[in-house]
């Protein structure tokens, strides 16, 4: 890092190591980011992309190695950071769900007081929510808990931007549009480039290899706890990103789609909410729910678990899995071991005489952890020790370890890394092959378009069906916006 580059750089890190026990999270970093630009931060879960953020926002110390904001060294810590102007949106969002949006405003921006706070504070999480997400309907007066989980995601990142008495000068955006659809997240990366242009700075940290090269000017790779790549973002390809961050692109061929329309219907609903389509899956299939995020897609998959589930019967709903889209909300047990929150679904096969075999379930931990890549010394460490994306592969085990013949899925790649993905999609298709059937709701196109059919949502109600070649991305936002006034 030439002296000059660190003069200027709004948060600098040299050397910084951070262990938790033998695990290395961080090995000797050195990164620095600068105004006026959005550098895109990219590596596997687990590669310690986490920790550095934790470490620039002063909420952990490093053990080793120096920190600097805007040229002047300092020894960290959260007042330090937000005094040089850091700001901080978390993969696993922060707000106080029973606070409102404006009282959440507060909440964050301390000097924020006065008589009249709460106008003050409601006008400015407005004006911020309109200046990077035109046309949203966010109710700013509502409690944080009542919004969906897309809203949510909203107002934190435009509390992290407003201004109260200082700037934010750089805003650490961790997997900023895991709950936003395709226009929203297109919103999001416009106004970090005009953040940037004014000479804020970001640091964008995204598994959607899209938005890194869309929005960043830089793009520095971790692996293993250590910067392993740091280079302008037109000196890097797909390929060459991918390759940096220790994985192999494979093709996710769409010939790999089969046609079941022979196989028995396992699933159905009748049309609902005015549309004139019902919904139907069949063994082995792979159905994508479709559309702009809030429209009906996970009230779909609610209603197809409650069809299959009982409050009175036992064992009604084992035909049925469930992957939850909010981890946090209703996903992981937070006070679990990893090896408990994975094998809570299967305890029934994994039990005799009413009582747990432990040896079952720890084989069963250990066969999941090696197939999906849990990244994590010991499965009876506490389940929040691991990353985001790590998490949700243990919810995505926790329903495949399960004998299930349907699995819904609310957006379960969120937050997973590019690698994982690939793994997952080949487990996926292995299932789906043996006779499992998938239901699966995504905000990424990519993932869509890997599906053996998809309903397209709007408005609550399913507004098309698209089977084989007629599943691409043009023909999903065709129907998504179908209707809409010119």
């Amino acid at each position: 890092m030439s002296m000059m580059a660190e003069r200027l750089a709004v948060v600098a890190a040299k050397g910084v190591k951070v262990h938790f026990g033998a695990v290395r999270a961080l090995d000797g970093v050195d990164l620095d980011i600068r105004p006026g630009e959005c550098l895109g931060l990219v590596g596997h879960n687990g590669a310690g992309k986490s920790t550095i953020v934790n470490v620039i926002n002063g909420g952990l110390s490093p053990q080793q190695g120096e920190l600097a904001y805007n040229g002047a060294a300092s020894a960290g810590g959260i007042a330090a950071a937000r005094d040089n102007g850091v700001r901080c949106v978390f993969q696993e969002l922060s707000l106080c769900p029973n606070l409102t949006v404006a009282e959440n405003t507060r909440v964050m921006h301390a000097d924020l007081g006065g008589w009249n706070w709460r106008s003050r504070a409601l006008t400015l999480v407005r004006d911020k929510l309109a200046d990077i997400f035109p046309g949203n309907a966010v109710d700013c007066t509502a409690a944080v808990g009542d919004l969906s989980i897309a809203e949510r995601q909203m107002v934190e990142i435009a509390i992290a931007f407003t201004s109260v008495s200082k700037p934010a000068r750089l805003v650490i955006l961790d997997e900023p549009t895991s709950s936003l659809d395709a226009g929203l997240a297109a919103q999001l990366m416009a106004y970090v480039k005009r953040f940037v242009s004014e000479g804020g700075a970001v640091l964008l940290i995204s598994h959607i290899l899209g938005e890194i090269f869309d929005a960043s000017n830089r793009i520095v790779v971790m692996k293993d706890g250590r910067v392993v790549a740091s280079r302008p973002t037109h000196d890097f390809s797909v390929n060459s990103l991918v390759e940096a961050m220790g994985s192999v692109v494979r093709d996710n061929a769409r010939g790999a789609r089969t046609a079941r329309a022979d196989t028995e219907t396992v699933i159905s609903l009748g049309a609902r909410h005015g549309s004139t389509i019902p919904f139907s899956a069949r063994r082995g299939e792979v159905i994508g729910l479709a559309g702009l995020g809030g429209h009906g897609q996970t009230e779909m998959l609610l209603a197809l678990h409650k069809a299959f589930s009982s409050d009175w019967m036992p064992g009604r709903g084992r035909d049925i899995a469930f992957v939850a889209g909010d981890r946090a909300l209703n996903g992981t047990f937070p006070l679990w071991s990893i090896l408990k929150n994975l094998s809570i679904a299967s305890l029934g096969g994994l039990s005799k005489a009413s009582f747990v075999d432990a040896g079952s379930e720890r084989s069963v931990g250990d066969s999941w952890k090696k197939r999906i890549e849990i990244r994590t010394p010991d499965m009876d460490n506490g389940i929040l020790s691991l990353s985001g994306g790590n998490q949700q592969k243990v919810l995505f085990a926790r329903a495949l370890a399960t004998p299930a013949r349907i699995v819904l899925m609310d957006d379960p790649m969120r937050g997973v890394d590019v690698g994982t993905k690939q793994e997952v999609y080949s487990i996926l298709r292995s299932e789906a092959e043996a006779g499992r059937t998938f239901i699966w709701y995504s905000t990424e196109m990519d993932e869509i378009c890997l599906c053996d059919r998809v309903y397209v949502f709007r408005d609550g109600r399913i507004a098309a069906e698209l089977t084989g070649d007629e599943v691409t991305e043009e023909h999903v936002l065709t129907a998504s916006f179908e209707g809409e006034a010119a």
